[in-house]
């Protein structure tokens, strides 16, 4: 009995896809596609990476990213909407403009629908997860709230959920601090 199992598409693959808007991603070597994010999911994410880069302004402790391709492997690239990478971090991960390994933080902007919210809070958390990102954020727009994922043992853990009056903190960014609400239209 065979077994005839679709190929895997690898990093290589998916350089070659085309600029027509959607957004390509792969796990485990299966193509994920989503569309451009819209407007609220923009100014969420603007409003994420303004706090943080403030922050980061006056702690410089590393950067933060918007929509970076990361790769964790031939067959393993995402694109989060905001990252986090300590400066010992860059060191590792960045080679040849391109970050090859985990933030140290990933923060993912739910899009409408079912599979956008299962792909998130599923598959792209079990793949951080997996690779050793070491905090994770899921932002939901609608409800207003934020849950926080932390690496424990070989998996990210719900630590909270927080809603909009409530203050996100974070270990990797010592001293930072703000109020949920800030970051939704």
């Amino acid at each position: 009995m065979s077994i005839n199992a679709e190929p895997f598409l690898t990093v290589e693959d998916l350089d070659l896809m085309p600029d027509d808007g959607n957004r390509y991603e792969l796990i485990g070597g299966e193509l994920q596609v989503s569309k451009t994010p819209g407007m609220t999911h923009q100014t969420t994410s603007g409003r994420i990476y303004f706090s943080i880069e403030s922050f980061l302004r006056q702690n410089p402790i590393g950067v933060v990213v918007a929509t970076p391709g990361v790769i964790f492997s031939n067959i393993d690239a995402v694109i989060p909407d905001l990252v986090f990478m300590a400066t010992g971090t860059v060191g590792e991960t960045v080679q040849a403009d391109r970050i090859c390994g985990a933030p140290d933080l990933a923060i993912e902007i739910l899009s409408p629908g079912a599979e956008n919210a299962r792909r998130d809070r599923v598959a792209k958390r079990y793949l951080y997860a997996k690779f050793g990102v070491m905090e994770y954020w899921v932002v939901d727009p609608v409800a207003r709230q934020i849950e926080i994922y932390r690496l424990d043992g070989p998996t990210l853990m719900l630590s909270a959920t927080l809603s909009e009056n409530e203050e996100v903190t974070s270990a990797l960014l010592p001293g930072y601090k703000c109020r949920i609400g800030d970051f939704f239209v």
